[in-house]
């Protein structure tokens, strides 16, 4: 199949861009970055083509110039704060992009699978635990409620007309190749302060839970939905584990030199953080998919990278 991946040189997409290739597929990457280090290794293997997903003409021309079989659509900004800091940005970016691809499908009349890839952070505090397909969203950030607009839209666009939309939301992922900040990505952000041997800070004295789930388990949960998941469904991709942030800092001070500090949680956090979070995947699991890497083997991964990445 020809597939488009919108943020494919990104942290899950490129991982993705690798799971795809083995299994044949000719993709074509959506970035707005000309360097996409994280592509490297695919040079002349996959089709590149720049450009800003808010950049609704340009993005038009290049849907019309591969027609791809599938889409998924990855790219956006991820940062809580950035989008109160710039919120019609956020809006551009994380819920137009999403409508506009959708008109641009249906306008072509292009028989394309639409898969949109969302966050836990649509559901905001939930209220029961564990979250499944059936838990209503109540979003506290920007964010938030931007990425569960593009969710509705993928839901009227295929009860209206009928497109082949598919939606799923990753909890708290993290691995190799993640951007290393602080305000987006605090779990890759905690594992690369402990591979620099720097003093950690955890909040909450680390006595909340999240439902933490590696790249790897994530990109093959893409692949599976891509293969099996019904039109106009909603999956979860988790690990359905609750893990612990104090357990989570005790697998750091066992497996790198640093020490962590446990503090109380800013007001701000207090106000948009979701809480405990753990979700129920059995919906997904039924269609033939299971998580394969622990919390702890997947901080392994990672330090491996960093290894890597940053040698000394």
């Amino acid at each position: 199949m020809k597939i488009m991946i919108t943020g494919g040189a990104g942290f899950i997409g490129s991982h993705l861009c690798d799971l795809l290739l083995k299994n044949r597929h000719q993709i074509i990457v959506l970035s707005r970055n000309k360097k996409n280090e994280n592509l490297s290794h695919l040079k002349n293997k996959i089709k590149v083509e720049n450009a800003d997903i808010t950049d609704f003409q340009k993005l038009g021309k290049i849907l019309q110039k591969h027609k791809p079989d599938v889409i998924i659509h990855l790219a956006g900004e991820t940062s809580h704060s950035r989008s109160f800091e710039n919120p019609l940005y956020d809006v551009d970016v994380n819920s137009k992009s999403t409508l506009f691809i959708l008109e641009k499908i249906r306008q072509l009349n292009f028989k394309c699978k639409f898969v949109l890839g969302s966050t836990f952070i649509v559901v905001g505090r939930p209220t029961k635990l564990p979250v499944n397909e059936n838990t209503s969203s109540h979003p506290t950030t920007l964010y938030g409620v931007n990425r569960l607009s593009s969710e509705h839209f993928c839901e009227i666009y295929h009860s209206l007309y009928g497109l082949d939309t598919i939606i799923f939301r990753i909890t708290n992922s993290f691995g190799p190749r993640e951007q290393i900040i602080p305000k987006k990505n605090a779990v890759n952000f905690l594992i690369h302060q402990a591979f620099k041997g720097e003093k950690i800070t955890i909040y909450d004295h680390g006595k909340f839970f999240r439902d933490l789930i590696f790249v790897s388990d994530v990109v093959s949960a893409i692949s599976i939905i891509i293969k099996k998941g019904k039109p106009g469904n909603l999956y979860w991709i988790s690990s359905s584990k609750k893990t612990w942030f104090y357990q989570f800092g005790k697998y750091l001070e066992e497996l790198t030199k640093t020490k962590i500090k446990y503090v109380p949680s800013p007001k701000y956090t207090k106000k948009v953080d979701v809480g405990n979070f753990v979700v129920d995947n059995s919906k997904l699991k039924s269609l033939g998919w299971k998580p394969s890497t622990s919390v702890k083997e997947g901080i392994k991964e990672t330090l491996k990278y960093f290894q890597i990445r940053y040698p000394n």
